[in-house]
């Protein structure tokens, strides 16, 4: 039998074609896991440290990094969760200016951030205009090709995450002495500034959102301790009224404007996600996920009911530790401890809780 030769121009052909294919696969594909974060404490995992120099040392930290890292909590926090799942190592805030590692993206989040007023450090449209130059630093630097940066197309894929809105809510509160009504006519604005973010973000090239809507600050030690009040106050749990009332109120208006911002911005995935109802399902079955006493927090003064006072709060002298933080809900009166945002990851990675229900690495498959 003859060998049957393959001309060169077939062969030059062939792998004309196969670079083409893999080119089209390459520019088609999800890319890696990368995380763009915005918000408070909830997510802060070292903004406010880096950013003011607030020291947040031991004992917050003393569970898992077993040093102060500028988180406030006894060690990580949902958002640690989160990267651990994804295989990527925990965001650098962007503040920080000692060997940040922004492989797996980049936390813009910094304690006691809010929506309004606009224009002061570090509300959400600051952080906003903080990515902005993140991105175009990054991408001016990649040409010098003088280290590791993300690129124009880790930047599209990636997925922005926002989770800001409590301390809006809590300033507002305080100002109206606990009062429904004026809180609620100041909830458009805080939304506003939150689609403004999304809108801001998906023009510089963001299609992938993954939004938190608020928890129930009502059934937190600190404000129990803080406010007197009377049953009347509470609801059937123990928890204020007025607090969480307001938090379903602006998390129905953060519903609409995901779900608005869907119909406008076609080509981008805008999640909701429900962290309200798995943060009070914590307080309601407290004894399913092995916790106790719901409204007591660990790390404090003054015992039961809620062993908080803000003349000894955590860390300060005076204040104690309980003996088992993994039993407590609540760290420090406000934060919630390592065992709950355990809980509170994996009720978000299970995909229940956001619309449209999906898993947070389906953003990554091709």
């Amino acid at each position: 039998m003859d060998n049957v030769g393959i001309s060169k121009p077939l062969i030059l052909l062939l792998w004309i074609w196969i670079f083409l294919v893999m080119t089209a696969i390459s520019e088609c594909s999800p890319g890696r896991p990368l995380i763009i974060n915005f918000g408070d404490s909830n997510s802060d995992t070292g903004g406010v440290l880096a950013g003011t120099g607030l020291p947040i040392g031991l004992p917050h930290g003393m569970t898992f990094f077993h040093r102060g890292t500028g988180r406030l909590g006894d060690g990580r926090l949902i958002i640690d969760f989160i990267c651990e799942h994804l295989n990527l190592s925990y965001l650098s805030p962007y503040l920080d200016s000692l060997a940040p590692n922004f492989t797996s993206g980049v936390n813009f989040a910094v304690t006691g951030a809010m929506t309004l007023p606009q224009f002061i450090p570090f509300a959400l449209d600051v952080q906003v205009r903080q990515f902005i130059r993140f991105k175009n630093r990054s991408l001016e630097l990649q040409t010098t090709g003088s280290g590791n940066f993300i690129d124009e197309k880790g930047f599209r894929s990636a997925l922005y995450m926002i989770d800001i809105g409590q301390n809006d809510l809590l300033m507002a509160l305080y100002a109206s002495n606990l009062t429904y009504a004026p809180v609620a006519k100041q909830i458009p604005s805080f939304l506003a500034e939150i689609k403004l973010a999304i809108q801001n973000i998906y023009l510089y090239g963001g299609r992938k959102f993954w939004i938190h809507n608020t928890g129930p600050s009502g059934c937190g030690p600190k404000e129990l301790a803080l406010h007197p009040h009377t049953k009347n106050d509470l609801d059937r749990n123990g928890c204020f009224r007025v607090h969480n009332d307001l938090a379903k109120a602006f998390n129905k208006g953060l519903r609409n404007i995901c779900k608005e911002m869907r119909t406008i911005l076609k080509d981008a995935t805008i999640v909701y996600v429900d962290v309200y109802s798995i943060k009070y399902n914590l307080f309601t079955k407290y004894k399913r996920y092995g916790f106790e006493d719901p409204f007591m927090a660990c790390c404090g003064y003054g015992g039961p009911p809620n062993n908080y006072n803000r003349k000894a709060t955590c860390g300060q002298p005076g204040s104690s530790i309980c003996n088992n933080v993994s039993r407590s809900i609540v760290w420090d009166g406000v934060h919630y401890s390592e065992a709950s945002n355990r809980v509170v990851a994996t009720s978000i990675l299970s995909g229940h809780y956001s619309t449209p229900q999906m898993k947070l690495e389906i953003f990554w498959k091709a």
